[in-house]
């Protein structure tokens, strides 16, 4: 159920960048325009991941995540309706309020059903339904703008979000132990694994502190830039990419649709191995903090280098490629991020420190597509927009690399080589 909320959340949210011409000529919208349009919807957004954290860890996942689905799919329906700037920003503004929750009430969720050596397994399956969503996004979103036109496309896949509800809160809960669909032999062997991990964190990890003790951690705070870096190039690619296949290399709206499916496809593929490969390192290394470290630094590091180049190369096939493998790389170390707040922070405070980083990581799509509408209304290109998501990475990179280090709350120790 949580892999196919983050397909519905992704949907949802990059339809309206498959239909940006439509909509640019329907409404009269410069590109300045819509730049300030995308990053209102993250001015909601933003503040709504922490605050829906806090929520998370004050009501539990189960309705706060019910409550998010629900208002964005009202809001997301009712972009049918808008008339101009004003409007669209208003509702992109509602929209992004709506969705904030998701990731701090996910991961939430994820940390009262799995161990913790198998978190960042967990975390990327349930998020590579991000860019599977944006994979079908490109051909549902344009073939329902084609034949339907724009308004009812909107109106279409608001309906998708209310089909998943009414699953939800007949299936979902909370926790094992609230749920009528586990069974007393599955209920008998998770609170094993409690009791296990208990054990081998006692006399490790100190008892629990503030929400605020936690976020200072140079752990936290080294984590949470960078994944402000890494949104800044995910956040770019997910409101101008198909823009720019359209105006730079000549692509129509259904030819577009499909060409952004292939970015989508590896980076669902990297978000589901990325945890994989986060764990075992892990299991190699017996060090929570260097085997997340060693992910995110080399991902981050090769992406920006592919995504500083895909704006000078003058082929599609070498554009899609290079921004393919960039979304890929992107992915593979997006668990690790999740992760580091997993391995380190008391279970009562995870949806207020999730919701903290991914409140950093919206600050990027604040501004970058802000940045990017102004650099290509200013030049006209896209080149200059691309090596700044490059150089962006590139930085949060550099960050994580000096300031991710052991915390004073350290993790549970592990024998290399342990199996989950």
């Amino acid at each position: 159920m949580l892999l196919l909320l983050y397909v519905i959340n992704y949907l949802d949210r990059v339809a309206l960048s498959i239909v940006l011409p439509l909509v640019e000529a329907d409404l009269n919208l410069s590109p300045e325009q819509f730049g300030i349009i995308f990053g209102a919807f993250f001015l909601g957004y933003a503040i709504f991941n922490f605050l829906g954290g806090i929520a998370a860890d004050r009501f539990g996942s189960l309705w706060v995540l019910g409550a998010a689905v629900a208002l964005w799919s009202v809001f997301c329906g009712l972009t049918a309706i808008a008339t101009g700037f004003w409007s669209m920003l208003i509702l992109r503004i509602l929209f992004g309020m709506a969705e904030g929750p998701i990731s701090a009430a996910a991961n939430k969720m994820v940390n009262a059903w799995f161990p913790r050596r198998q978190v960042a397994t967990a975390v990327g399956l349930v998020c590579a339904g991000s860019p599977l969503g944006g994979a079908v996004a490109g051909p549902i979103v344009g073939y329902l703008a084609v034949s339907f036109g724009w308004r009812l496309s909107f109106v279409i896949i608001a309906a998708i979000g209310f089909v998943w509800l009414c699953f939800w809160i007949y299936l979902a809960a909370d926790a094992p132990e609230k749920s009528k669909r586990v069974t007393e032999a599955e209920k008998a062997q998770i609170e094993q694994w409690k009791r296990e991990e208990v054990v081998s964190l006692k006399g490790v990890v100190e008892p629990r502190r503030s929400m605020w003790s936690y976020i200072k951690l140079p752990a936290i705070l080294g984590t949470s830039f960078a994944f402000f870096a890494s949104n800044y190039t995910l956040f770019f690619f997910l409101s101008w990419f198909p823009t720019y296949l359209m105006k730079a290399h000549g692509l129509n709206i259904k030819e577009m649709a499909l060409a952004t499916v292939i970015p989508w496809v590896v980076g669902f593929i990297g978000m589901t191995i990325g945890g994989v490969l986060s764990d075992f390192v892990l299991r190699k290394t017996g060090k929570p903090v260097l085997a997340r470290k060693i992910v995110m630094v080399t991902c981050l590091g090769c992406a920006a280098l592919c995504v500083g180049l895909s704006g000078f190369v003058t082929t599609l096939y070498a554009a899609v490629g290079l921004m393919s493998m960039a979304l890929f790389l992107l992915y593979t170390a997006g668990p690790s991020y999740w992760s580091v707040v997993l391995d380190n922070v008391d279970k009562n405070s995870v949806g207020s420190v999730t919701g903290f980083l991914h409140l950093c990581g919206s600050l990027a799509g604040m501004v970058g597509p802000v940045v990017t509408g102004f650099i290509v209304q200013q030049t006209g290109k896209f080149d200059s927009a691309f090596l700044m998501a490059g150089c962006v990475s590139l930085t949060g990179a550099v960050v994580l690399f000096f300031l991710l280090r052991e915390p004073r709350i350290k993790s549970a120790p592990m024998v290399p080589g342990e199996a989950v």
